[in-house]
């Protein structure tokens, strides 16, 4: 394990700490609502906080406003971080340090496309299905999967990262130091027009044209 804490880009501190804020935000709220009105699965018995639809709401739109700027982000300018051509041939490599990495990436990769499936599934949901019982809607039940999901890709996103860089990687994000060269005027000086792969241009799409759908498709649906 590496006892020097990796330089994370200010770019990128900015954006992913914004991201887990309202994710773990949504997910806090989002539970609140499923403990209100369905409780299948399992219920704590919280105490009803008024409104807990609109906060969640609330949380989710800016969410969703800012997932794209974090996906172009992760594909133009980190995308070493994610999946790679040579990933799926690394992960035979079982228990060496490439298939941690190679893991890592991968499950890095899941977070975002299960980050897409929720904003998709959520703008999907109408406000009056839960208060009415009306439990059984597919946007709603995919929008409870892609919230699992979301919550397994979290917890294999800290272990591989533990796995990989040890302590130092984990709080490497949380580290506030700037670098003289780190500026705005630099941030965007790795951007890379195209993508690094065509295996990562399968996936922005995925992800981008499923975020567009997730602006766009709730106009097109029937009220």
């Amino acid at each position: 394990m590496s006892q020097t804490t990796p330089y994370q880009p200010v770019l990128l501190r900015l954006l992913h700490g914004a991201i887990a804020l309202l994710v773990f935000a949504a997910l806090i709220t989002g539970f609140m609502v499923y403990d209100r009105f369905d409780k299948r699965f399992g219920t704590l018995n919280l105490p009803i906080v008024p409104n807990t639809q609109g906060i969640h709401g609330t949380i989710a739109l800016t969410f969703l406003v800012l997932l794209p700027l974090f996906a172009l982000y992760c594909f133009h300018i980190g995308s070493r971080r994610l999946v790679q051509p040579q990933s799926l041939v690394q992960l035979k490599e079982f228990n060496k340090p490439i298939w941690w990495v190679s893991l890592q990436r991968l499950t890095n990769t899941i977070m975002l496309l299960s980050a897409t499936f929720a904003v998709i599934t959520g703008r999907m949901m109408k406000e009056e299905w839960l208060p009415s019982k009306e439990l059984n809607h597919v946007w709603y039940i995919g929008h409870l999967i892609s919230w699992v999901l979301m919550i397994l890709a979290i917890a294999m996103h800290l272990l591989m990262s533990a796995k990989v860089g040890g302590f130092p990687l984990l709080i490497s994000i949380y580290n506030w130091k700037v670098r003289s060269e780190d500026m705005p005027k630099s941030w965007f000086k790795g951007f890379k027009l195209n993508p690094s792969s065509k295996t990562l241009l399968i996936f922005e799409i995925l992800v981008i044209g499923g975020i567009a759908i997730a602006f766009v498709l709730p106009a097109l649906s029937p009220q």
